[in-house]
């Protein structure tokens, strides 16, 4: 029995996938382009700001750590890399793409054909949306239905596809600079889809730590866990340790029971969820709090100049 560190045994292919990483480099290069010099052919194009700039470069070294770095591989061998992989690219990848995409860009994607009435459904049925989301994540973690989408790269790179998809979908009513701020939901309702969201994911993430059995044969039974590990490693070398010997089994990297893991990936999940969402509810509140402070200046500020005004009328008829 070894410790994480051991991955190295399956080699730099694995543990670093460059062929994720230069779909990330191709994906970053593309948006730095339109951004920064072909952004005039766009309706409303200006050039990109230093924040949204930093902002979709830590996002997407951020994907590529959790989908092509270590991480990735990490999380089919033990459970609670799975649910750190899923919190961080559900509930904090996903809503800083509306932080780190220009306005003018956001509407452009919004105004294609297949995308936009995809995206809009967020904005006219919020709670459809959010449904997706948790719906997706629920029964994507049902143990019959995760097994057996590891036991194929195409079904289970399609299903990540369509829960990120359902993320970026369920964050579009809150932070989409498509819609105008006055036809979006109001500051409390936003918070109270946020809580919505979080209140959902519970019951998944409870029947996770509280469950008295390990749940999923890919994290605990031998063949079924080797079969899942080609979703990451090559065939070649996966068959040559295995043949070897040299691995049975998640055991060999971790001193952890597999229900222990299992418990620690849904307290993971819960806590990095708490964590990314008061954030998102800290960064709400004070712009509600902003915006409803400077109404009412501007409210105040054109009553008393309706009083002034008056006076003025007033003084001219009695003058």
């Amino acid at each position: 029995m070894e410790n994480i560190t051991s991955i190295k045994i399956f080699g730099f292919m694995a543990n670093w996938s460059p062929f994720f990483l230069a779909f990330v480099i191709l994906v970053t290069t593309v948006f730095y382009l339109v951004t920064t010099r072909w952004y005039d052919e766009f309706e409303g194009g200006r050039p990109l700001t230093r924040k949204e700039g930093s902002l979709f470069a830590v996002n997407m070294i951020l994907l590529y750590f959790m989908y092509g770095g270590p991480v990735d591989i990490l999380s089919h061998i033990l459970f609670t890399f799975h649910m750190v992989q899923m919190a961080f690219v559900l509930f904090l990848i996903a809503p800083l793409v509306y932080f780190s995409v220009p306005a003018y860009l956001q509407k452009y994607i919004a105004s294609l054909p297949v995308i936009g009435p995809v995206l809009s459904l967020g904005e006219k049925k919020p709670l459809v949306t959010l449904m997706l989301l948790i719906g997706a994540f629920s029964i994507y973690h049902l143990p019959v239905v995760m097994d057996n989408l590891k036991m194929s790269a195409t079904l289970h790179t399609i299903a990540l596809a369509i829960m990120f998809l359902t993320a970026i979908m369920a964050f579009y009513p809150m932070f989409n600079k498509v819609e105008p701020e006055e036809e979006q939901m109001g500051g409390l309702f936003k918070l109270l889809y946020i809580f919505g969201i979080g209140a959902f994911v519970t019951p998944a993430c409870a029947l996770i730590i509280f469950a008295s059995n390990p749940m999923y044969a890919t994290f605990t039974d031998g063949e079924a866990w080797l079969s899942a590990m080609e979703l990451c490693v090559p065939s070649g070398i996966l068959d040559s340790i295995a043949g070897a010997g040299m691995i049975s089994g998640p055991e060999y990297f971790s001193n952890s029971t597999p229900l222990v893991d299992q418990q620690t990936g849904g307290i993971i999940m819960k806590v990095l969820q708490e964590v990314f969402f008061g954030v998102m509810l800290a960064h709400i509140f004070f712009k509600w709090f902003n915006e409803e402070r400077r109404n009412e200046d501007q409210i105040t500020e054109q009553a008393l100049a309706k009083a002034q005004a008056q006076k003025d009328m007033h003084n001219r008829f009695r003058a």
